[in-house]
């Protein structure tokens, strides 16, 4: 989960706009082939961002959190999203194949160890990566904690958000005949993978209006009509990967699992009122992980954009500096 593209807002505390000095297509097998760059300084402290979904994809926005001069900034989009291809595919896309992509991404860039960057579904990654990784991760920096449990999808697509945004929760399933609403990721899931790609253009654009809606602090309920191209990548990733549970199976879970990372030491930024990633799983999260920092922030909601949000990201890179 998290915000989808779009939101333009200038945010004037974060560090200038700066350009790769490595872009690279990555072979990772299965007929995908994925996007990575690296900005900042080429000998820093490596950082790698996670980003959200999933299906969201890795924008130039997110190279502005760290100070460059320090850090070697390392994105890239996950399979079947952004400059990856091919587009919008779930074939041979699961989580188990995207962990398999960020060591495969280490490895290219002959990374010893990393500080880990993620956000909404991207801590989610983050914090299945650590646990399956332990000795490459030097820190976890997360923000806007989704879990894949089912009471977190249950909150999302079974009316609980929609009960704090009705207008927004109506059109969201007015598209859904009455009778297949007690289930709207089967629903849509039908209507995304269509075949149809007018059809499935038109439902791809309400499952990600109905998150973007409810992404920021400042948001209205309405959202502007996202492209269609990402939208499409977005909505059926996400819709996959919610309708195979996050490929997880229960003894995957990542709160069952928090010894393994039990050394590893970390960050928790929650805005306090996302109702995308309501603030009782960042809670929980830190709860199972002693070396965890969480920082609930007032007057903010679930997207990176939130100004308070992004203001204590940067605070916590900037601090991490040797």
């Amino acid at each position: 989960m998290d915000k989808v593209a779009g939101q333009k807002r200038s945010l004037q505390f974060l560090y200038p706009p700066i350009e790769p000095f490595d872009q690279r297509i990555l072979d990772v097998g299965c007929g995908h082939h994925i996007y990575v760059e690296q900005c900042g300084r080429p000998d820093g402290v490596p950082v790698v961002v996670l980003h959200g979904g999933p299906g969201g994809g890795c924008s130039p926005s997110m190279r502005r959190y760290f100070d460059p001069s320090y850090y070697r900034i390392i994105l890239f989009d996950q399979r079947g999203c952004g400059r990856s291809r091919p587009h919008a595919e779930v074939e041979h896309n699961s989580t188990w194949h995207l962990i398999a992509d960020i060591e495969q991404i280490r490895a290219a860039l002959e990374v010893d160890r990393w500080m880990v960057f993620g956000g909404s579904w991207g801590a989610t990654l983050a914090l299945i990566y650590a646990q399956a990784h332990v000795p490459v991760v030097q820190r976890l920096i997360l923000r806007g904690i989704f879990l894949g449990t089912q009471s977190e999808l249950d909150w999302f697509y079974g009316g609980g958000a929609g009960k704090f945004w009705p207008e927004a929760w109506a059109r969201f399933t007015s598209l859904i005949p009455p009778e297949e609403q007690e289930d709207l990721i089967a629903a849509y899931k039908k209507r995304l993978f269509s075949g149809d790609v007018v059809l499935e253009t038109r439902y791809a654009r309400a499952w990600a209006g109905w998150e973007n809606a409810l992404a920021s602090i400042d948001s209205t309920g309405i959202s502007g009509e996202t492209p269609s191209q990402y939208a499409r990548a977005f909505a059926r990733l996400e819709n996959y990967y919610f309708s195979n549970k996050l490929f997880l199976a229960p003894n995957e879970a990542i709160l069952s699992n928090m010894s393994k990372i039990s050394n590893i030491p970390g960050n928790i930024v929650q805005g306090r009122y996302d109702m995308i990633c309501p603030p009782q799983t960042a809670w929980g999260l830190a709860q199972a992980w002693p070396k965890a920092r969480l920082k609930m922030v007032a007057k903010a909601g679930h997207a990176l954009s939130d100004a308070p949000i992004s203001m204590e990201l940067v605070k916590i890179m900037d601090a991490l500096r040797a």
